[in-house]
């Protein structure tokens, strides 16, 4: 039986914890600062709090302040960061934990594989694997689940393969994080044999997200007849609704495929509400595929769903560049100052030999190794030109000369990236980048370029797929 004091702060940390589940964080603080007697619980249910609200800056007063941390509280920063979209900092805590012989369990390890996987840092990923072995979580499915999902996302899919292998207990987010890894790296047809091998076990039921990674394979491989097929499947075979996720993937598959007015048709017959995924994808395709008309109407919709998204405004600004509709670019681009938005700046991120990532944005002069890099970069263009490279000059939307055009093309981030990799690694090594837009056409094309020239392996993760150079190709296959 609880008693006196204690008695009193179980209600105490039950009413912080009822606070936090309903997003009520002032309400969570003030139970909190009206405390007599706090323990670790009460403190860590506020770092929580603030996590859960976005705001890791109050999170880490809380914790500094924290008396006693013990596992639990270590975890709620860790995960913390890693939700909030700040894998490094996830990683700086995990190491932490590490260095003063914390405990860790399976929360804190799927923390800091989520964090890996946002990085896409190869060097962290496996040591994240290697602590996890050593501490008894190396046939854990959730754990294992989460480095198929983590070795993936880094650009190492033979590696997620070998992990998924090994696994001796597999359920559908095992298979559904392979399926989706498989899809991102333009393995389709391995996709939709893991499907096939999933469906004939009695164990494993495919849900939702088995098939937005279905869908995502048959969409980044161009297999227009095979995606019907499946999103047919989903709902008569296997009961599951289309939810507007998997309509994206659809809208997606049809849209690359160049079937634009077919992918607004599926659109406008929707059985739930379309959001702004589904009207990007249709966007996207437009730019792709040059379509004006069918992309004002996506952008006039998602410029409703989304006023404050900034890249729906740049895409549609883009698509009309494209065509050379000018006046109409001027008039998308006015929209964007008078309601104060700011493109985001295209970076690009590569991991040294030292496990250190480094950063470049387009036309950066901020790293130490600048001029050599840039130099480098011009040696190697030449190299490209006299293979028969050309500049794909409309990958540049604006009104310039075709010099400067060039100019522009030449500070684009993953081929500051690259000459960066080239310079620490050398030729005939495998260059991983990371870039958080999508690559354009002449990157695109100077990779596949590179990658014969220099006999090396490029991987680059945008922010749609992976894409393999190697020998002169890709792995996309051009549907990207």
């Amino acid at each position: 039986l609880l008693g006196g004091f204690d008695k009193h702060r179980f209600v105490e940390n039950s009413l912080i914890g009822a606070y936090v589940a309903c997003g009520d964080v002032g309400a969570a603080r003030k139970v909190f600062d009206e405390m007599v007697v706090k323990d670790v619980i009460s403190w860590t249910s506020i770092v929580v709090a603030y996590s859960k609200s976005g705001d890791m800056g109050c999170a880490e007063e809380v914790f500094a302040q924290c008396p006693v941390k013990d596992m639990v509280a270590w975890t709620a920063m860790l995960t913390g960061y890693a939700q909030n979209s700040m894998p490094a900092k996830a990683l700086e805590v995990f190491d932490r934990m590490a260095t003063i012989g914390m405990g860790i369990d399976e929360v804190s390890l799927t923390g800091a594989i989520s964090a890996c996987a946002q990085l896409g840092a190869v060097r962290r990923a496996a040591w994240v694997q290697e602590i996890a072995e050593r501490n008894g979580f190396g046939q854990n499915v959730i754990v294992g689940s989460g480095l198929v999902d983590m070795y993936a996302k880094c650009g190492l899919i033979d590696e997620a393969r070998s992990v998924f292998d090994g696994m001796q207990e597999k359920n559908v987010y095992t298979y559904s994080s392979m399926i989706v890894g498989l899809a991102s790296h333009g393995r389709a047809k391995e996709a939709i044999a893991l499907f096939k091998d999933m469906v004939r076990r009695a164990d494993v039921v495919p849900n939702h997200v088995t098939f937005i990674g279905l869908l995502t394979a048959c969409s980044h491989a161009g297999m227009v007849r095979d995606g019907h097929f499946y999103f047919a499947q989903m709902k008569d075979k296997y009961g599951i609704l289309p939810s507007a996720d998997h309509y994206t993937c659809m809208v997606d598959l049809l849209g690359r495929a160049g079937l634009v007015d077919e992918a607004l048709d599926l659109v406008r017959s929707m059985i739930v509400e379309p959001h702004g995924g589904v009207w990007g994808a249709l966007l996207g395709a437009c730019r792709i595929h040059g379509n004006t008309d069918v992309a004002k109407v996506a952008a006039e919709h998602l410029f409703k769903l989304e006023p404050e998204g900034i890249g729906n405004y740049v895409l549609l600004s883009n698509t009309l560049a494209s065509a050379g509709k000018w006046d109409e670019v001027s008039k998308v681009r006015k929209l964007m100052r008078t309601r104060g938005l700011k493109k985001d700046p295209a970076v690009s991120s590569f991991e040294g030999r030292d496990g250190l990532v480094h950063q470049f944005f387009a036309g950066d002069n901020s790293h130490p190794k600048t001029n050599e890099i840039k130099k480098a970069l011009l040696e190697l263009a030449a190299k490209l030109k006299h293979a028969g490279y050309v500049p794909i000059l409309t990958s540049i939307v604006y009104d310039v000369s075709d010099g400067e055009k060039e100019r522009l093309l030449m500070g684009h981030s993953e081929k500051l990236a690259l000459s960066f990799g080239l310079l620490t690694l050398g030729s005939r090594c495998t260059i991983r980048i990371v870039k958080n837009l999508r690559i354009c056409d002449d990157c695109h094309l100077f990779m596949r370029l590179a990658s014969r020239i220099e006999q090396a392996e490029i991987i680059v993760r945008d922010n749609m797929r992976f894409h393999h150079f190697k020998d002169g190709e890709c792995s996309c296959g051009g549907f990207w």
